[in-house]
């Protein structure tokens, strides 16, 4: 069903073309080629001009087949990487293992995706299998906070049901549920002080944030919900009480409900603290993408499950700790959930894929859009 030999050379030719995020223009120009090159409609939105990327977010369309009873399908990846993702030398090993040459990412996280969808249009078209339509959405900047989704209009979304291919994990595998995720930044203002002379004078903001930190919970608050600070900076000088401190901090859930709470929390510690010491507080919170849950009995998850059944692949269905971009696309009202796609060590100068990997991803694909058409 899969020409191997052709999904990994396309693999390879993706992975070379420089593409770390915010950098995006050369790699779209070369996705909306080769969408053309296809016969398909694509179209990149303006979501540069907001989200500050290199390019925007491709949308190209396949039409049904005529005649064909089926939801409307889509599948995304994004076309950015990490850093270090310059002058990329994949290397395909005798062992089967596809790696770079060391010094930089490999780019599988998540162009072996990108790869899939164009080796499922050659394959929808060389063999003549009937579909319904599919929409494929290629998304700038979601290494750098999903933000070509975030900046997307969701009017531009026409589709029933929708599939990441943008996961860790076994091919087969299926993301049903992720969290949503809070940041947030909480100063503290206090009174400067000779440290020496006359310290009582000086209210510590470092002092008062440290307190409001010891009455926060955080890191792993219950089997939904995370919490972590990041980074705090503030002070200087030894000899002086400090006056200002601040804190980045972040707060997770796949249970919306409990993100909000935990927000509201940590607020409560901040502020708390600041009045027992007398300093003023300031605490700003933004949900930067929103949770995501599906049921195993959901038609999206159904529809994965069949597919991997077929292939005889595990069908397995888990929780991310991670967002994606199919928490934004959930947000926009597609039901989506997100695919295995078989990398390993992602972000890192091991990260490697199998080429049967590759081409169990491929034919994964292939399958859940022929198990969408209806008798």
């Amino acid at each position: 069903m899969i020409d191997t030999q052709r999904l990994v050379h396309e693999f390879l030719e993706l992975v070379q073309i420089d593409s770390e995020t915010k950098n995006e223009r050369l790699i779209a120009d070369v996705l909306t080629s080769k969408f053309k090159l296809h016969g398909l409609e694509v179209v990149e939105d303006d979501s540069a001009s907001r989200s500050g990327h290199g390019a925007g977010n491709l949308i190209a369309l396949l039409p049904a087949t005529e005649g064909v009873n089926a939801p409307k399908l889509f599948f995304t990846c994004h076309m950015d990487t990490v850093v270090p993702g310059l002058g990329i030398k994949p290397i395909v090993h005798e062992d089967g293992w596809i790696t770079s040459s060391g010094d930089t990412i490999l780019g599988a996280d998540d162009k072996a995706g990108v790869a899939a969808l164009f080796e499922l249009i050659r394959v929808l078209r060389e063999q003549k299998i009937p579909h319904g339509q599919i929409q494929f959405v290629i998304t700038a900047g979601e290494e750098s906070g999903l933000m070509g989704a975030r900046f997307m209009d969701a009017s531009l979304l026409d589709a029933d049901l929708g599939f990441a291919v943008d996961s860790n994990g076994q091919i087969g595998e299926i993301a049903i549920s992720a969290p949503a995720q809070a940041r947030i930044t909480m100063e503290v203002h206090g009174k400067s002080a000779h440290a020496g002379v006359n310290p009582e004078d000086g209210i510590s903001a470092i002092q008062v944030a440290g307190k409001a930190i010891s009455r926060m919970k955080l890191g792993r608050i219950d089997k939904d919900t995370t919490a972590n600070i990041g980074s705090f900076s503030g002070g200087g000088a030894t000899n002086v009480v400090t006056d200002f401190a601040k804190l980045y901090a972040e707060a997770r859930s796949t249970v919306q409900e409990k993100v909000e709470a935990q927000i509201s929390s940590m607020k409560e510690a901040l502020e708390s603290a600041c009045a027992e010491f007398g300093a003023k507080s300031v605490f700003e919170s933004v949900i930067v993408y929103p949770s995501f849950n599906h049921a195993d009995d959901a038609e999206v998850v159904q529809l994965a499950k069949k597919a991997a059944a077929k292939l005889s692949l595990s069908g397995r269905t888990f929780q991310s700790g991670g967002g994606s971009d199919a928490n934004v696309f959930n947000g926009f009202g597609v039901p989506t959930v997100n695919l295995s796609v078989g990398y390993e060590n992602i972000h890192t100068t091991d990260e490697k894929i199998k080429v049967e990997d590759l081409n169990k991803l491929a034919e994964f694909i292939v399958e859940i859009v022929r198990q969408a058409v209806r008798n």
